[in-house]
């Protein structure tokens, strides 16, 4: 089966979280499925999960295993010219999505060698800088050792958004073009 969902509720389900015996623990699988979705769906899901009452924390854990959705963009176009949006694929190889007594959603690879981080939209953590010199004492680098990939990741990170832009700049300058040829920057 594509999809399997399994609730446990009581002290069978101690062995998962002690908040597990009173709410439940809910274990769900996605395994190779493939789906496409409009945009306007996710968009509209918004309204259907708002709720006036807060909700009881279930423990859970989402294991999402050799999966594919296709996400295509339904919204009017902006040019009738235009040839419209590329779909979307998003291929997910093995991901688990966990959440604890704690109501926090915990995103994990599979044979991921880090810790568990938990995902948050509001709380962004960053590493405290640990020693920054401007001309570096006899024996000392400047930079700790813990800090660089931290620094190699935000490199490549500001790299990717830069590609990003010179796209974005590119594909703009030619959607500017289609209706006036001589224009230039």
């Amino acid at each position: 089966p594509e999809l399997c969902l399994r609730l446990e509720v009581g002290p069978n389900a101690a062995v998962h979280s002690p908040l597990a015996i009173q709410n439940g623990f809910l274990h769900m699988l996605v395994h190779s499925y493939t789906a496409e979705f409009f945009m306007s769906f996710l968009t509209n899901l918004g309204p259907f999960l708002e709720d006036e009452i807060i909700p009881e924390v279930i423990p859970m854990e989402i294991e999402v295993v050799d999966t594919k959705i296709t996400l295509k963009d339904d919204s009017p176009r902006v040019y009738p010219t235009s040839p419209g949006p590329v779909p979307i694929t998003l291929a997910v190889d093995h991901v688990i999505v966990k959440r604890r007594d704690d109501g926090v959603f915990y995103l994990t690879g599979k044979g991921s060698p880090k810790q568990e981080k938990p995902v948050s939209v509001l709380q962004e953590q960053k590493a405290p800088v640990e020693c920054v010199l401007a001309a570096p004492a006899a024996g000392t680098h400047g930079l700790q050792l813990k800090e660089v990939p931290e620094l190699q990741r935000e490199l490549q990170t500001m790299k990717i958004a830069l590609a990003e832009a010179n796209m974005d700049k590119a594909r703009l300058l030619q959607e500017i073009r289609k209706y006036n040829p001589l224009f230039q920057l």
